[in-house]
């Protein structure tokens, strides 16, 4: 196995570089990524006191982790060793985090609820929730300043992420999505799926690709497997807005229906979606051939994403 950017293979060392790279069942593979972003987080916001700090901390817990996950486990298939993945891992979970705590925001979705828990803005204010966002935002950026590859690698990971979360990526789905709220006509299925590519898609993408951008290798196979990813993911999110549950969604759902705004459910119909779901995440996988079985763990993501109850 070859180790990148610079780590020296010491004596016994080879044995603990096996076993980190030996592939983890899914289950496993997310609580341990999730466990990685939250140190680099909480690293990060080491002896910062003061309300702004405490409302990046409860912002950040209670997640999945599924984006520092793709992170972590696209590192393993290129042979990057945690450490050197970690910090990606907590920068798309701190710029994932402040993303939804201004979605949250009055002005934004009204949401009282994310997580399973009051919202940032309800639990402390408003002032307090944007500038927390804002912090988390930055916070991405300096975790991935830090990210153990070479500089040109590194260049590429900041430039991509600026791009993810900005006006061609989130931001950009994100105004769309406002806009369509407003608009006199409903968007096509096609305007969805571009409104949903930045919105939802552009940081699943990154996060997907950061472990071949770390080790200079082609992103094309974990692009295809991202984006396919990414439009599944969505399309699970509408059907629970339909047939999920608060308790267990873990926020408000019905929202979209009661606002009547077009959803892939809305265009396609509720089955028609599920089956759109299935056939992107069969697609996805497919991509992950050249991988092989190595890459089962990501597969199993894969299925999570539209079996998934929150």
């Amino acid at each position: 196995m070859a180790v990148r950017q610079g780590w020296r293979l010491l004596t016994g060392f080879d044995v603990f570089l096996a076993a980190e790279l030996t592939r983890r069942p899914f289950d496993q593979a997310l609580g341990h990524a999730a466990d990685l972003a939250t140190g680099q987080i909480l690293h990060g916001l080491g002896g910062v006191d003061g309300t702004v700090a405490e409302a990046m901390r409860y912002a950040v817990t209670g997640g999945k982790g599924l984006r520092a996950f793709l992170v972590v486990e696209s590192a393993r298939l290129h042979g990057i060793l945690d450490a050197q993945a970690a910090p990606g891992a907590g920068a798309i979970e701190a710029l994932h985090a402040y993303s939804l705590v201004h979605d949250d925001l009055p002005s934004m979705d009204d949401d009282d609820l994310r997580r399973g828990q009051p919202t940032v803005h309800v639990k402390w204010d408003e002032v307090t929730a944007i500038l927390a966002g804002d912090a988390l935002q930055a916070l991405a950026f300096e975790l991935i300043a830090d990210a153990g590859c070479s500089d040109a690698a590194r260049v590429a990971l900041v430039a991509g992420l600026a791009r993810a979360a900005g006006v061609r990526g989130m931001v950009g789905g994100q105004a769309m999505d406002i806009a369509a709220e407003t608009a006199s006509q409903p968007l096509s299925l096609e305007q969805i799926s571009v409104l949903q590519a930045g919105k939802t898609g552009a940081l699943i993408e990154w996060a997907a690709t950061a472990g071949p951008v770390m080790a200079g290798d082609d992103a094309g196979p974990l692009q295809r497997y991202a984006r396919d990813l990414g439009l599944a993911f969505q399309i699970a999110d509408d059907i629970l807005d339909i047939e999920g549950d608060a308790e267990t969604v873990g926020k408000a759902v019905g929202k979209d229906a009661g606002a009547g705004k077009a959803t892939f459910v809305s265009l396609l119909g509720l089955e028609p979606a599920k089956e759109r779901a299935r056939a992107l995440v069969q697609s996805a996988c497919d991509a992950l051939a050249p991988y092989g079985d190595d890459a089962e763990t990501l597969r199993e993501a894969a299925r999570f994403v539209i079996a998934r109850k929150s």
